[in-house]
């Protein structure tokens, strides 16, 4: 380096130095590690494995060889970097289960699909080409390729290698470059054919029509893709996208047997996960986990179920959505093009420039073969001519001081041709060989004809080109591994869902103490309780559902019934869960179903409806639902029947009762409500107040409790009492005035 030179990058500004610096390294990353190529489908490191095994004479056919020799060769002759990360290439390139169509095979461990990264060091595993291979290297010394020289210029490499096929979709890649990254999935090979033909005989063929012939990616380890097939045409489109796959599973009494994983998804990851769900108490309907997998079934993993009557689509839909059971898979079709940039390509301008690369390949090739034939053919011509005069050839040759131009101008050989016959043994001067020469002649003539035809005709290229497609998915393809089914986005198990659905009573104290017992048909009422404390409230409801509780000053506070205390003691006080306002007590609970609606009723005989859904409530300190103040006091709250024809009765502690349609009452979302029943100002003043409320469907009676003694009105009778909403009521008989209780009777 010169001074000049010198002084100028010790002056080179910081900023440009290092802009220039980083722009270099990002595209040696680029160009020269991460992105595949979209003529082979390889990345450098892929490439150069393949060449030196193939240098190597690691034949199909052929014995294998220790990895370390080849990885040995790989370094020291075309690529020096890592030996473990290199090997780590090598082993990608040989496992099923990483690559859909195989390039190595390899004897030894290399690795598992429960671990991929267990194989064994690469001094104890052996290797060699596998037969899919072939299709990258079987061209390799036809004239198809560049070489380049290696880095330290001692040998040559190639390039690219001739793919037959396009790779880079058949076995697809990842990498992670700076500022992008690569994630082509695999594809099969044989539907990969097809939309290749359709766009060499269609080349504006619609991106639609092109995705119905590829259909999906084909994942090595099978699976169910659940994506939507529109958005698996927009992936096609725009070469970005996003995949849902699964596992699949099925079930087998109280089993379920997972048969296959998504995409490089370790099954022991898979088991830790379901592990973890069990002891988080989130699969209680899950007994056991065993993994019997094995080298017949390399997946087999044993969900136990703890009956046969469990929902093993629901077990299964929560495992989707909180283990890796079902996985997104990024797509992006980044790759280095023919111009040597990377970009992100559609499947159709992908196929469209590997083709235009297939068909040079394919030129080349060709014109490589036809200036083979042509050299044969000059110097079998040669042969020949010398063949009309054998005497006077052996006289020149034995006579001669300088044979070599007396056989050039005796018989008018070129100077290839003289050397030739020179180098020619004596037993192929026989006549029997002039025959044989006479005969190849006419064969590589004939040949000669057939690849002049082919070049010179582009159709009759693409003709050849599609034969050795179909060949060749014929040869190599198989059958699809991965599902294409539609299905619904998994869930997971909420709370509810992993609590019995059994019946149950929550039992509310007048002190604010709840409990809940199991089993529909308790008597809450001959429960015991604390000491100056006794039964208020209770209602009949389910494990899974909630119940709503009303204090005193008109504000509502839900609990799932799950998180209740049991009834083998007193209970707990709501003051420990709920934050209640000083001095507050409680006046009732409901459950709170959906769809449901709930009356609200007061002391002073007001109230209005509001959908039940309006009660839940995460907040602590519950929420305003009832305007309470001096006059409005909360009585309770009661679930009102589907029957647009119930009725509400109301009962006043001066022996008043009023019976008045449901449909009279509106339905609000807060407030202190409207006059149901009328108790005058001056009987309010002297304490009349609402005694009892209780619903009616349009068919049921009513029983009328005061004390120790009951009356019962038929439905027939309720009649008399029915006035408007807001009307005093009528006087009930003398000895029940005292009322203090309401139920319906059947």
């Amino acid at each position: 380096m010169t001074s000049a030179q010198n002084n100028y990058h010790e002056n080179l500004p910081l900023k440009e130095f290092t802009e220039k610096s980083y722009l270099d390294y990002s595209m040696a990353v680029v160009l020269d590690r991460a992105v595949p190529h979209l003529a082979d489908g390889l990345k450098p490191v892929q490439r150069r494995i393949l060449y030196a095994m193939s240098e190597l004479g690691l034949d199909v056919a052929g014995k294998p060889k220790k990895s370390a020799r080849t990885i040995g060769d790989v370094l020291g002759k075309f690529h020096p970097h890592g030996d473990l990360a290199c090997y780590e290439a090598m082993v990608l390139m040989a496992q099923p289960f990483s690559f859909r169509y195989p390039l190595i095979e390899g004897q030894g461990n290399w690795g598992s699909l429960d671990d991929p990264k267990s194989f064994a060091a690469m001094r104890y595993t052996e290797a060699k080409l596998s037969a899919f291979a072939h299709l990258l290297l079987d061209e390799l010394g036809a004239g198809t390729v560049d070489w380049v020289a290696n880095f330290d210029g001692t040998l040559e490499e190639p390039k690219l290698l001739p793919a037959r096929i396009p790779v880079v979709l058949a076995n697809g890649a990842n990498g992670i470059a700076v500022g992008m990254v690569t994630d082509i999935p695999p594809h099969n090979l044989r539907d990969l054919v097809e939309a290749t033909l359709a766009v060499l005989d269609e080349p504006d063929l619609g991106a639609e029509y092109l995705a119905r012939l590829i259909k999906a990616p084909d994942f090595p380890t099978g699976g169910e893709l659940i994506t939507p097939r529109e958005e698996i045409a927009g992936i096609y489109r725009t070469g970005k996208g996003s995949l849902k796959l699964r596992a699949t599973w099925e079930r087998h009494r109280d089993e379920i047997i997972i048969t296959s994983l998504p995409y490089q998804v370790p099954a022991a990851r898979v088991l830790v996960a379901i592990a973890r769900e069990m002891q988080a108490k989130r699969l209680p309907m899950v007994d056991n986990l065993r993994d019997e997998s094995d080298y017949e079934q390399p997946v087999r993993l044993i969900i136990q179920l703890r009956s046969s009557r469990v929902d093993a689509a629901a077990v299964m839909a929560h495992l989707f959505a909180t283990t890796e059971l079902e996985k997104n898979i990024r797509v992006n079709f980044n790759v280095i093009g023919m111009n040597g940039k990377p970009e992100v390509k559609p499947l159709k301008a992908l196929l469209v420039e590997w083709l235009g690369f297939r068909l040079a390949t394919l030129r080349r090739r060709l014109d490589w073969r036809l200036d083979k034939i042509q050299r044969r053919l000059h110097l079998l011509e040669g042969l020949l001519r010398v063949f009309l005069d054998m005497d006077e050839a052996i006289r020149i040759i034995r006579g001669e001081d300088k044979p070599k131009p007396a056989l050039m101008a005796r018989f008018g050989l070129s100077e290839r041709q003289a050397e030739y016959v020179l180098e020619t043994r004596l037993r192929q001067l026989a006549r029997l060989e002039e025959a044989k020469l006479k005969a190849e002649r006419d064969k590589l003539a004939a040949e000669a004809g057939d690849l002049k035809s082919i070049l010179s005709d582009p159709e009759h290229l693409r003709r050849l080109l599609r034969s050795e497609l179909r060949d060749d998915a014929e040869r190599y393809g198989d059958e699809r591994r991965t599902k294409i089914i539609e299905r619904e986005a998994a869930h997971a198990f909420n709370d509810s869902d992993l609590v019995p659905n059994e019946p149950v009573t929550v039992i509310l104290s007048r002190h604010g103490w709840v409990r809940c017992a199991k089993g529909g048909d308790i008597d809450p009422s001959a429960l015991g309780f604390r000491t100056g404390d006794e039964y208020l409230d209770s209602v009949r409801t389910r494990m899974n559902h909630t119940v709503a509780f009303l204090d005193s000053s008109g504000r509502i506070y839900s609990l799932p019934v799950r998180t209740l205390p049991s009834a083998r003691g007193h209970g707990e006080p709501l003051t420990g869960r709920v934050e209640v306002p000083s001095g507050v007590g409680f006046v009732g609970l409901v459950e709170v179903e959906e769809k449901s609606r709930v009356l609200f009723v007061t002391r002073s005989g007001r109230g209005f409806i509001a959908a039940a859904s309006r009660l839940i409530t995460r907040n602590r300190g519950g929420k305003q639902i009832l305007v309470a103040n001096g006059e409005v006091e909360p009585a309770g709250v009661l679930v009102l029947p589907p029957d647009p024809d119930a009725v509400v009765v109301l009962a006043t502690t001066a022996g008043y009762l009023l019976v008045i349609l449901l449909s009279e009452i509106p339905e609000l979302a807060r407030g202190k409500g409207v006059k149901l029943i009328g108790i005058p100002a001056k009987s309010y003043q002297e304490g009349e107040r609402l005694a009892a409320v209780t619903v009616l469907s349009a068919t049921q009676g009513l029983r009328i409790g005061a004390g120790k003694r009951s009356k019962l009105i038929p439905c027939k009778s309720l009649g008399v009492y029915r006035r408007g909403r807001g009307r005093r009521g009528l006087k009930l008989p003398q000895g029940f005035r005292k009322v203090d209780r309401l139920q319906p009777k059947d």
